[in-house]
């Protein structure tokens, strides 16, 4: 299959390299230092001890992705408008547009830039991975996971063919037939756990470890999960608890990634994490304090940098 990555960032980069070195003609759309590197001496993964380097097609002109049959939108919530006029025109020549971004709209963004919505999926991954050097990403030493599927919540043979491709890579891949209750289960994980850590300005483990720190997040759960049940959305009644309980597995080290934007004095997704629940909850006559906070605080503090 001819894959291009559109954001050959940590999370793109990972899955670009893993994909390419099982076979498939993988082709990154990078910029800077990074490409330099990646065409100079190849894209290398690490996990733990253990490495691997790719040669890998790594480009920052457009017209060199033609007759991708898949695009993986990998970017950060704040650089979609960039990329999206390129995800455009490979769905206008027929590749399929499966973005894995945070948040639980992107489909609805992608459309906005002029997507067409007949060639986007719903997508999301689990996967802890950071860029670390040009042409080198770190990954976490555990399982990855995507999960993808049509937003009408049918069964597609083009979603079951991308999941198959992701599964000979070795990833960890599911077809879903409910892809929007997915997109929210893991919403409602990062971001109560992002407000919360940021908010804090710590770690997972000293934020759940801080004095009233469980309170907090699990107020950013229940707002969450209320909003999405308020907009039709359906969202299991074990949500709240299985997803605490995920929080408090995660390693105590853990940073978000929004955390970490924030720490750099970078843009981070603020809009589209505790910005999107204050937006949705003010629609649907639901109160979200702990998110409007969030908004508010950490709005403030990235405006004045960091």
């Amino acid at each position: 299959m001819r894959i291009a990555v559109l954001g050959a960032g940590a999370v793109g980069g990972y899955f670009g390299a893993v994909l390419a070195r099982s076979g498939h003609d993988v082709v990154l759309y990078a910029r800077g230092d990074h490409l330099e590197a990646i065409n100079r001496s190849g894209l290398t993964i690490r996990t733990g001890e253990d490495s691997f380097t790719v040669q890998i097609q790594a480009t920052s002109d457009p017209g060199e992705l033609t007759g991708a049959e898949l695009a993986i939108v990998a970017v950060k919530s704040y650089s979609l408008a960039q990329i999206a006029p390129v995800a455009a025109e490979l769905a206008v020549q027929g590749a399929l547009v499966l973005p894995l971004l945070n948040g639980v709209d992107a489909a609805q963004l992608l459309a906005q830039h002029g997507v067409q919505p007949g060639q986007v999926v719903g997508g999301l991954t689990m996967v802890s991975a950071a860029r670390i050097a040009p042409g080198v990403i770190q990954r976490a030493p555990w399982r990855e996971r995507i999960v993808l599927g049509e937003l009408d919540g049918t069964v597609s043979q083009r979603v079951a063919l991308i999941a198959e491709a992701f599964r000979g890579a070795g990833i960890d891949s599911v077809a879903s037939d409910d892809i929007v209750v997915d997109l929210w289960r893991k919403f409602n994980m990062l971001c109560a756990m992002t407000a919360a850590c940021g908010l804090a300005r710590s770690n997972v483990g000293s934020t759940r470890d801080a004095a009233l720190g469980r309170v907090l997040i699990q107020r950013a759960i229940d707002e969450i999960a209320a909003v999405g049940r308020a907009r039709g959305i359906a969202i299991p009644e074990s949500q709240e608890a299985e997803t605490m309980q995920l929080i408090q597995a995660l390693p105590g080290s853990m940073k978000p990634s929004f955390l970490l934007d924030l720490e750099r004095g970078g843009p981070t997704e603020l809009d589209v994490l505790s910005g999107a629940v204050s937006r949705m909850g003010r629609e649907a006559g639901v109160p979200t304090s702990v998110h409007d906070t969030a908004t508010a605080a950490l709005g403030a503090a990235t405006s004045h940098g960091g």
